[in-house]
């Protein structure tokens, strides 16, 4: 749990709710998917709604690592992103270190293990410092709207009055975690399963026959066979008929466990980044197609962080802020811009194209390329608009030095009567700003 000093203090206690809630150990008995199906029943109830032992599958599942890696990897695309807070599209002063502290990277994971978990809940401790206690979810009830001192209670403390309780989530709303569980859970029999067959397949089977009625050999062969290793050994006598019948012939080498694995891994990839491609390649494919899958993981990417702005500029989030003394009345949260520069390149070919049949405002190149507007803009404009006059007047008043001359010899315009196309203008802007170095 961060913490970050806050600007205007308060002595005012509060008896935090958190500290009133009797926790019970997580149920760690074996979970398979008739309890996964009953535990949803109980969360879906409509009169005597109880998350308790879906919450306690989600706890179980989330032990597979493959799961874990792929939660991890679909928070951390948002997480790293750059945050400002702005007021009139400037940034606030006295937010940077709040926006790169500790407690608000723990609340930013928060808002988005949402999206897993279906509800998550906060805390906040008044005093000198922001702080925050996460609430266990176990005991939010989010369908009436309390939270109860014990997780299997439906009488508690409603929430929604006390301003420094800060719930997540929808009602009916049970997260990813959800639709993952049933995955994870084949996936756990599956690699039980696999594990015994290389226990038993992973060495060579001894087979000793001897005859049924020398019990004398039987008896040397049975000591020759303990002291020869803890292979699996098998004695039989002679007379019988002994067979394996247990798919080792259709299953030689182990592939239909891995065929399920690697089933269940992909379901839960889709489920979580939208695609395979980007977190592993067991069915094969080409860089094209991973590019593709990249883009779509992007896409969730861009949901998330829709998510979270929606959940940080929110009333109560941002009246929270203000208790602590923050400056935060009238701005909001937004991510900085990122410039990939395959994707730019693309871009400044296509605005190079419409500049040439379409009036397009200076304003568009500074928001679209994040290039921050000089404050005498209106001075340089001025200077800038002289100069290519200026160029254009001598690139007229010297027709032979034009590499293509025109066909026919056109009228040439007065001073004052001087076009310029816009991406001359554009030329001319780019070697104002950033040097000689861009001129033709």
């Amino acid at each position: 749990m961060g913490t970050i000093k806050r600007t205007k203090a308060s002595d005012k206690k509060t008896n935090l709710v958190v500290h009133d809630i009797r926790l019970i150990n997580v149920d760690r008995t074996m979970k398979d998917i008739g309890k996964w199906r009953n535990a949803l029943i109980n969360a879906e109830s409509i009169y005597y709604p109880n998350r308790t032992r879906l919450y306690d599958v989600y706890a179980d599942v989330l032990l597979d690592g493959h799961l874990t890696g792929i939660i991890n990897k679909r928070m951390d695309a948002v997480l790293n992103k750059e945050m400002s807070f702005v007021m009139n599209d400037k940034e606030v002063e006295g937010m940077e270190d709040f926006l790169h502290s500790g407690v608000f990277r723990d609340i930013v994971t928060k808002i988005l293990e949402t999206k897993f978990w279906g509800i998550s809940g906060m805390e906040f401790i008044p005093g000198e410092t922001i702080e925050f206690e996460a609430v266990p979810r176990k005991h939010i009830k989010p369908e009436k709207g309390i939270i109860v001192l014990d997780q299997s209670s439906y009488e508690g403390i409603e929430y929604k009055n006390i301003p420094n309780l800060w719930i997540i989530g929808k009602k009916r709303d049970f997260g990813l975690l959800l639709q993952c569980s049933p995955y994870a859970l084949y996936k756990k029999g599956d690699f039980g399963d696999w594990a015994q067959y290389v226990e038993i397949f992973g060495q060579p089977i001894r087979v000793a026959k001897y005859d049924a009625n020398d019990i004398k050999t039987k008896l040397e062969l049975k000591t020759a066979i303990d002291e020869a290793g803890s292979s699996l050994a098998i004695m039989i006598p002679k007379q019988a008929e002994f067979e394996i019948m247990d798919g080792k012939i259709s299953n030689a080498d182990g592939q239909l466990q891995e065929r399920l694995k690697n089933a269940c891994n992909d379901e839960m990839s889709i489920l979580i980044l939208g695609n395979t491609e980007t977190t592993s390649n067991t069915n094969g494919g080409s860089n094209a197609k991973a590019k593709e899958h990249g883009k779509q993981q992007l896409e969730v990417t861009k949901s998330d962080m829709a998510f979270l702005l929606t959940q940080l500029n929110c009333p109560e989030f941002i009246n929270i802020l203000k208790s602590y003394g923050l400056p935060v009345e009238g701005g909001h949260f937004k991510f900085e811009k990122e410039i990939d520069l395959t994707e730019l390149t693309q871009k400044i070919n296509i605005d190079v194209q419409l500049y040439k049949l379409i009036p397009v405002d200076d304003d568009y190149l500074y928001d679209t390329y994040a290039i921050p507007k000089p404050a005498d803009y209106d001075a340089k404009r001025k200077v800038m608009d002289e100069r290519m006059q200026a160029e254009l007047q001598s690139k007229n008043a010297n027709p032979g030095n034009d590499p293509k001359p025109p066909a026919k010899p056109e009228k040439k315009p007065k001073n004052k009567d001087v076009k310029l196309s816009f991406w001359d203008k554009f030329r001319l802007t780019m070697a104002d700003f950033f040097g000689p170095a861009h001129k033709d």
